[in-house]
């Protein structure tokens, strides 16, 4: 019998056409604003269109088959995502600049990078005069030559860095600085400048953006999510989340639709808190999905410690008990390290495409959508 339930937000409850938006908004202004490469500034603006939005994303992912690749290697974290589409673009500028500047490029992956690195790069890029037009394309067909998974997707890059440029570096990881830089970058794209400057405490690098959080669309009607979280409280099962969103991009949307009041909010864990167990025990990080950190967070409650949620033994015990809700490969691989039940549900990026490859795992479940979870009940 299922006691616990614990859902995925994106993919599952809210759709992922907004994350996915800003990722490539973040990557696109990391390459071209002022304030870090700026290598075509006039391109840059802090309100692109919804026409130039949709071509923006379609360029930096390649018509989403880099999304498609990376979600199918298990990363699931928007925040990864950027910082492995713009490290990759970055690499091929400076493979373009490695002839001349090869003390440059030695000094550059030695550093902990900052803003003002990235735009002397772009600067010297300039001078140097070369024609450097990002190639995501080639994206795919670089990763593909490895079998790295997960979070060993961020470190490989130091293997395609090598090969192309030709010197050893451990520059690029999630613990980089640079990952800090697209982390932030992303947080201003969403939030917008009202709300990061609430939740950061300080204010965004560009503003002028309008941010997407109040432009959240549900998978579900808000009024059915309301009638499937109340049965199952109604049945006794407790309810829990694990999301790669921050906290305020979780509370809120939850709120607006209804059903935050169904969670405890000690059940609820957030990329947040993730970031905070990573920099108070960075040795054990990477700890976002596929880890299973924040599902056994959301599992224990709020109560526990960071080392008692580290230390937790696995396989838990009552396995069969426990049942994970996602979308992606990442939340089945974090079901699997726990040693509960997953239910995949099909709309996610892929939608009804990622049907085999949930079969192939061996999903205890797939369902066309989260409210057939009252047909496994």
């Amino acid at each position: 019998m299922l006691k616990t339930m614990l859902f995925d937000v994106d993919g599952v409850l809210l759709s992922e056409e907004r994350y996915f938006d800003a990722s490539a908004l973040t990557v696109w202004e990391l390459i071209n604003s002022p304030n870090y490469l700026g290598l075509m500034p006039e391109i840059f603006t802090p309100e692109p269109t919804e026409d130039q939005i949709k071509r923006i994303r379609t360029e930096v992912f390649d018509h989403d088959h880099v999304l498609h690749f990376i979600k199918s290697r298990g990363i699931n974290a928007n925040w990864d995502m950027v910082y492995l589409a713009f490290s990759y673009q970055l690499i091929l500028l400076l493979e373009k600049l490695k002839a001349k500047h090869k003390d440059f490029i030695k000094n550059f992956l030695e550093k902990n990078l900052s803003r003002e690195d990235l735009n002397s790069l772009g600067q010297l890029a300039k001078q140097s005069q070369i024609h450097f037009e990002p190639d995501f394309a080639s994206f795919n067909q670089d990763f593909k030559k490895g079998n790295a998974k997960k979070q060993e997707l961020m470190t490989y890059m130091n293997q395609i860095s090598e090969e192309k440029i030709g010197l050893k570096t451990s520059q690029f990881s999630r613990n980089s600085s640079l990952w800090t830089i697209c982390e932030k970058a992303f947080q201003e794209w969403y939030l917008g400048d009202e709300k990061f400057i609430e939740d950061e405490d300080t204010r965004p690098v560009q503003t002028g953006k309008q941010g997407f959080l109040s432009n959240e669309i549900p998978i579900v009607e808000p009024s059915k999510l309301q009638k499937l979280f109340q049965a199952l409280k109604s049945r006794g099962v407790k309810l829990g989340i694990g999301t790669g969103r921050p906290t305020i991009e979780t509370i809120d949307p939850l709120a607006s639709l209804g059903i935050l009041d169904y969670f405890n909010r000690d059940s609820i864990s957030t990329a947040s808190d993730i970031l905070t167990a990573e920099q108070k025990y960075p040795e054990r990080s990477p700890l976002a999905k596929p880890q299973p950190y924040t599902y056994i967070s959301a599992l224990l409650g709020k109560k526990c410690s960071e080392p008692e949620v580290l230390d937790y033994p696995l396989p838990i015990q009552n396995g069969h008990e426990i049942l994970v809700v996602g979308d992606s490969v990442a939340d089945f691989y974090a079901a699997q390290s726990l040693g509960c039940q997953f239910a995949a549900v099909l709309t996610g990026l892929s939608g009804q495409d990622a049907r085999s490859e949930f079969e192939e795992l061996n999903a205890d479940y797939i369902l066309n959508d989260v409210m057939a979870l009252l047909d496994i009940l």
